[in-house]
């Protein structure tokens, strides 16, 4: 009985690898929506068995990352502009509830780690694009952390994951300078409150994040899914 139960969290703690590895690498834009997932490329690039690259690939689908085709053919999910603007709109109201349960409330400590991200995102600002997406995408999830509500956390989590698809879908070129200056004052806001505006504040920066990348789609690439992936295994 323990050596099963012991084999189970080896075979969760290998899925959970491979989907922060896949979600790192969709919002990082080394994978483009529709891209192919294979599960055996898949399970020999993480050393993995077939069918734990399959339940991997099923958990990311649940969160609208990935689309399960017919037989077992999984690709990188291609959103609409209307399913992105309508991720875009339920996010508004979600990470409305992060402020109003943080807003007054940061500890030092707290406050110390956004701007941590931030900075990094400060000097990320003249790499590629997706890395300041990714980056900006782990502040807003480490705010939702910030609450200690499961299920807030979970459903922000997902939903910044694939508003960070739909940017990959539909972007043009923009200053990440922006999200780093709407960060660095959505971090006071929520510092010193009150709510409203703090929430006034979070409203504007998602509109604009929304404003600035939803304008045309980017164009397709074919590239070998084994080199993309090299660097999320090291």
């Amino acid at each position: 009985m323990a050596e099963e139960k012991r084999s189970r969290k080896t075979g969760g703690d290998r899925v959970a690898v491979i989907c922060t590895a896949l979600r790192r690498a969709i919002i990082e834009r080394a994978l483009s929506p529709g891209d192919r997932l294979p599960e055996d490329s898949l399970g020999e690039r993480f050393g993995v068995s077939r069918t734990i690259a399959r339940s991997a690939l099923g958990q990311l689908a649940a969160e609208g990352l990935v689309d399960l085709r017919r037989n077992r053919i999984a690709v990188v999910a291609v959103p609409s502009f209307e399913d992105a603007r309508d991720i875009f709109d339920i996010r508004v109201d979600l990470e409305r509830q992060v402020v109003r349960h943080l807003a007054g409330k940061l500890t030092e400590a707290q406050v110390k780690q956004l701007r941590a991200i931030v900075d990094a995102e400060h000097q990320a600002r003249h790499g590629t694009e997706g890395i300041s997406i990714r980056l900006a995408t782990e502040f807003h999830v480490r705010l939702a952390e910030m609450t200690g509500k499961p299920v807030l956390i979970r459903y922000v989590t997902e939903i910044c994951y694939r508003a960070g698809l739909s940017l990959a879908v539909f972007s043009r070129p923009h200053s990440s300078e922006c999200a780093v200056n709407e960060h660095l004052e959505l971090i006071e806001a929520i510092r010193t409150g009150p709510a409203d505006k703090a929430c006034a504040l979070m409203d504007e920066h998602l509109e604009a994040v929304a404003a600035r990348a939803l304008l045309q789609s980017s164009g397709a690439k074919s590239r070998d899914l084994m080199d993309i992936l090299a660097p999320y295994t090291e």
